[in-house]
């Protein structure tokens, strides 16, 4: 039986990466070392790669032991890349004593061993002689990350929404918005119970000047991250924005100078494809799970707290009536 047969590595959960006695078996079972494990969509996917995410460092040397080459690349990247991405420090050490490289290069400059010099454990891979180590700008970088989420601390996204603003200002935002002060009594209505009057509660955002520019928020509704409030906002600058669907998930975009550059994103989501410049995989690792401080950082904002997105905002303003 081989790994397109009757067993292979179909419905392997997470879980069962983690379980060395379910990938035995597999094995023993006929399931291919190399390939046929559901990733992307399809089942072309390498075993050894779901199990450096999901896994133990018993199941990862498990397949360690049976693959043909423990620096197989897929999507770009081997599996210590993986490990050392997702965190999984174990993991990262049970292949590197399998054989695996952590300085092989791939993925726009990043071997696994760059970029753990920009993780948690610096010290994980002991660096070649001679080799660079971070540039200044990246080094920089993790530190601004590491200072800005703590910065911004932990709260609760779900239906929030943001617009990190470069280079503008709370009162440029509102002028750009052609938005006036809001209502006491409206705001303290939708802060109390928004759905009780929802179509005019997204009429209302928040706005704060911080550092490096403004950010536009709304607590209970999406209406920062459309295109309405985006396009005006990035005439002359950038725009991040996202919105937190408890559906599916955090949804992004950017506005340039008025122009929507990119939809669809996944700010924090941690998806760093070969496609992307290094800058971006830098990004993409530092900000996994971190959604509003991800486009904090994108748009070169530096807030010192949470308070431009989570309030009170330095201005309520209504937003004018416009067909949505």
């Amino acid at each position: 039986m081989t790994g397109s047969g009757a067993a292979g590595w179909f419905g392997v959960s997470a879980r069962g990466w983690a379980d060395r006695d379910v990938i035995r078996a597999r094995l023993e079972a006929g399931a291919d070392p190399n390939s046929g494990a559901y990733a992307f969509g399809g089942y072309n996917g390498k075993p050894l790669h779901l199990a450096a995410e999901w896994g133990t460092p018993q199941s990862v040397t498990e397949l360690a032991g049976h693959v043909d080459d423990v620096d197989a690349e897929y999507d770009d990247r081997t599996a210590l890349w993986v490990a050392v991405f997702a965190h999984r420090l174990d993991n990262a050490r049970a292949l590197v004593a399998a054989g695996a490289d952590p300085w092989r290069p791939m993925m726009a400059g990043w071997s696994p061993g760059r970029l753990a010099l920009a993780g948690p454990a610096p010290d994980l891979f002991p660096v070649p002689a001679g080799h660079p180590g971070l540039s200044p700008a990246e080094a920089a970088t993790v530190t601004e990350a590491r200072r800005l989420i703590a910065a911004l601390g932990e709260f609760d996204e779900e239906g929030l929404s943001v617009a990190c603003v470069a280079n503008i200002s709370a009162a440029e935002a509102a002028r750009r918005l052609a938005a006036r002060p809001a209502d006491d009594a409206d705001v303290e209505a939708a802060l109390d119970d928004p759905w009780s009057d929802f179509d005019g509660s997204l009429r209302i955002v928040g706005v704060t000047d911080v550092p490096g520019g403004c950010v536009v928020t709304q607590p209970w509704g999406y209406v920062p991250s459309t295109p309405e409030v985006t396009l005006p906002l990035s005439v002359g600058t950038v725009c991040y924005s996202m919105g937190a669907n408890p559906k599916s998930g955090n949804q992004g975009a950017v506005s340039r100078d008025g122009v929507l550059d990119d939809s669809d994103t996944h700010p924090g989501g941690g998806d760093a494809g070969g496609h992307l410049t290094a800058d971006e995989i830098l990004a993409e690792y530092l900000y996994q799970g971190q959604a509003v401080a991800y486009c904090c950082a994108a748009a070169g904002l530096r807030p010192s707290d949470a308070r431009a997105v989570v309030g009170p905002p330095d201005l309520w303003l209504r937003l004018p009536e416009r067909d949505r």
